[in-house]
């Protein structure tokens, strides 16, 4: 009974650690991807925060780089969007729907309608892409018009007037973030430069790569094609604080849980040792007869690494198939405008698995040591002298 209490005791602290090392892993995973899914791996801007107007040339230079899968222009802007339903500042954002394609996943994002239909005014007024949770804020669905009043506006005698669009709902994206699904919009980049730019420019060109951990490299050889002048960001730059307490947040949950391995450990000591003092006869007989110091040690507490060993692939297995359970049915839901994403995802790394199975065997080892050393120093004298 004592020994199926300690072979427990390290099931429930593997599983219990496996589980958690999935989670932070697969909410990492989920969102890195929709990020990536909507942003681009690079983006070139020109030196003093000025807007592109040769930016067909550097989408052209940048195709050429290697590693470079696509390179499209974009411009960023805030507007007031209104509809009869409601009001909401937006972050519109223009684009070129063939270059788009090679740059982010929007075309698979979308809902309602396609993302070639940014190509096709209506009724002389210029499409819109809205997102999802923003066109609901609006009340608005495919067909609908809103009207875009952006801060940049014309000099008159009364002062800065805002520039008023109109726009007919297109489609609605659904990137998975309730960040950008709450207050990004996309439209054509001639109707962005119309609102923002105020010229045929571009304020930035976005670049995606054949390896998204391979921007540092890339860079350099953008900078170098495209000459002085320009300046670049990355993906890891702009997200490194969520990343890195993402990254912190898995080590404080993998170090906390991994303490109840280590109280599996001292249950396996406690065990062991009450297992010498009840057999220090047996022991004192041992050693009447031969026994080393180092066979009657190691020889007394030999459940334990059969403790680990069954407790710890025991464990690992009940823990990986939760993750899988847990990840393939989408059991646990969250708050999308709290944590960004609906559901829980579960991604449990073959690195992480192998540490957590070769710590636990190893704490379970370690826990035989001091037994083990209170059955070497035995005096066999002393055992039998009362028996």
């Amino acid at each position: 009974m004592i020994s199926a209490i300690s072979v427990l005791g390290v099931v429930v602290g593997v599983m219990a650690l496996m589980v958690a090392l999935g989670l932070m892993t697969g909410l990492q995973r989920e969102i890195r991807t929709k990020i990536l899914g909507t942003t681009a791996h690079i983006s070139v801007f020109k030196s003093g925060n000025e807007p592109f107007e040769n930016y067909r040339e550097v989408v052209a230079a940048l195709g050429k780089v290697p590693r470079v899968l696509g390179a499209a222009p974009a411009i960023y802007g805030k507007g007031l969007v209104k509809t009869p339903g409601g009001s909401a500042v937006a972050t519109l954002k223009g684009i070129v729907p063939a270059q788009e394609r090679t740059v982010t996943d929007i075309a698979a994002q979308i809902e309602d309608g396609r993302l070639d239909d940014l190509d096709k005014p209506s009724e002389g007024m210029a499409p819109v892409l809205l997102g999802r949770d923003l066109a609901s804020t609006l009340g608005v669905g495919v067909g609908d018009v809103v009207t875009v009043l952006s801060p940049e506006g014309r000099l008159s005698p009364l002062g800065m007037l805002p520039l008023v669009t109109k726009f007919r709902v297109a489609g609605t994206v659904s990137s998975g973030l309730y960040e950008f699904d709450s207050t990004w919009a996309y439209v054509p980049l001639a109707a962005a430069q119309r609102l923002f730019a105020g010229g045929d420019r571009a304020s930035l060109v976005e670049v995606r790569l054949d390896d998204l951990f391979a921007v540092r490299e890339v860079t350099g050889r953008i900078l170098s094609a495209l000459g002085e002048g320009y300046l670049t960001t990355d993906w890891i730059t702009q997200n490194q604080s969520l990343f890195s307490a993402l990254w912190l947040e898995k080590m404080a949950i993998g170090i906390t849980i991994g303490l109840i391995v280590m109280v599996a450990a001292l249950n396996i000591v406690a065990t062991l040792i009450l297992l010498v003092m009840e057999k220090h006869k047996d022991i004192a007989i041992l050693v009447s007869m031969g026994a080393s110091r180092g066979r009657r040690g190691w020889r007394c507490p030999c459940a334990s690494p059969l403790i680990g060993a069954l407790g710890t692939l025991t464990g690992a297995a009940l823990g990986w198939g939760l993750c899988r359970v847990l990840d393939a049915y989408k059991l646990i839901r969250v708050p999308v405008d709290v944590y960004q994403i609906s559901y829980v995802p579960f991604k449990l790394l073959p690195l992480d698995a192998a540490t957590v199975i070769v710590g636990a065997v190893l704490i379970c080892f370690l826990a035989t040591i001091h037994p083990a050393r209170g059955a070497a120093r035995l005096d066999p004298a002393e055992a039998l002298r009362y028996e």
